[in-house]
């Protein structure tokens, strides 16, 4: 099913399976929709309210206020006050998305986008390098001294010393013990950077919500997969700021420029304190770097083609970050040649990667290039 709104256009699949109750059919529904309207949980309804006018999506015995009285029981939502109210005394307040909803929207990101991955089970990524890791390789050698003792196969070292000795008598020396290899498993510290400026959903195109579903999702990809990781979210407008987790479904466009310079800084700053040999940002964008703050504090703007001076501050630095051995990762939401050839610039300067995709390839792409950075060198 499908409805439009403004400019900008939901998609429905009209699909009930048997096994499924009225709440869980809405619920699917619901969170799609408060996802586009910002975590604005009385707009979400209201598009709820009119699809269910359109498709018939309840019944007589469970309706929409049915559902809202289960999205409470079941603490996806809490009533607060409204500071904005009219004071009438009658205890109406706002309904917001609590937590639980938050980390529900998360994981159905992470579903979407990484649903054909196979779960690992310790969630840390390993390299191709040997020596005293904590991973076991599944290869054997001869022990040599300095070795750990928890390292050393009994399996197979008691195996040799009855080859070397016979089976009468039991005796182990040194010559009959065995190593298993083990391998190094990678923590890296990552900054995620999201553009926030205007451009994000200009010409009729919502960009901001499969670029907020792909943050959701590698949250929570890092954080239940890879605990020993760290992730770092930015958003980048006219300046950059830091968001955390839990803000990533309230996200929105705002009235700006693209300062890519105050993301880059903003996100090196971040990876300078992260104890992590490995450090990698990835930055989200579908415009191209149009303002820059300068020393006297004043915003220096200019939307017109590509700007020469805001360029260069880019690509100084893309280079400063490759200087620190910290890659970026630029995932490019545009189709414009111009802009692709300051993106190959940048990625030069950087020797970095850089991907010019849709929006629905997003998120199977930062994640395979995710995993191929996590792999350690080892000098």
């Amino acid at each position: 099913m499908k409805q439009n709104k403004g400019n900008t256009g939901f998609v429905f699949t009209k699909h009930s399976p048997e096994d499924q109750s009225p709440f869980e059919r809405l619920f699917e529904i619901f969170q799609e929709l408060i996802t586009h309207t910002s975590g604005d949980f009385d707009e979400a309804i209201d598009w709820l309210r009119q699809l269910d006018k359109e498709y018939e999506l309840t019944t007589d015995d469970y309706t929409i206020d049915d559902f809202i009285e289960d999205l409470k029981k079941k603490g996806f939502i809490r009533e607060e006050l409204d500071p904005n109210g009219t004071g009438t005394g009658d205890g109406k307040g706002k309904n917001k998305m609590t937590e639980k909803l938050e980390r529900s929207l998360r994981k159905r990101a992470l579903e979407q986008i990484f649903g054909k991955l196979n779960k690992s089970g310790t969630g840390n990524h390993k390299t191709k390098h040997t020596g005293q890791g904590d991973e076991h390789a599944g290869e054997y050698r001869n022990y040599q001294f300095g070795d750990r003792l928890e390292q050393i196969s009994m399996t197979e070292s008691f195996k040799n010393a009855q080859i070397n000795h016979g089976i009468d008598g039991f005796t182990l020396d040194e010559n009959d013990l065995v190593v298993e290899e083990t391998t190094y498993k990678a923590q890296m510290s990552t900054v995620l950077m999201i553009d926030i400026s205007h451009s994000m959903i200009l010409y009729g195109e919502d960009r901001i919500t499969p670029a907020k579903k792909v943050a959701m999702a590698l949250s929570e990809l890092i954080t239940t997969r890879y605990p020993k990781d760290t992730l770092d979210i930015l958003v980048f407008g006219n300046d950059a700021w830091p968001i955390k987790i839990k803000d990533l479904p309230y996200l929105n466009v705002g009235p700006y420029h693209t300062n890519t310079v105050a993301g880059l800084q903003l996100a090196m700053d971040m990876l300078r304190r992260k104890r992590n040999t490995n450090k990698q940002i990835f930055m989200i964008t579908d415009g191209k770097p149009s303002c820059l703050q300068l020393p006297d504090g004043q915003y220096y703007k200019n939307s017109n083609g590509l700007d020469p001076y805001i360029v260069n501050k880019c690509y100084s630095m893309a280079a400063q970050a490759r200087k620190l051995h910290i890659p970026i990762t630029t995932f490019m939401i545009a189709s414009d040649p111009y802009l692709q050839q300051f993106v190959d610039n940048f990625t030069l300067a950087n020797q970095g990667k850089a991907f010019y995709t849709g929006i629905k390839g997003l998120g199977e792409m930062i994640f395979t290039d995710y995993e191929t950075n996590r792999k350690k060198r080892l000098r």
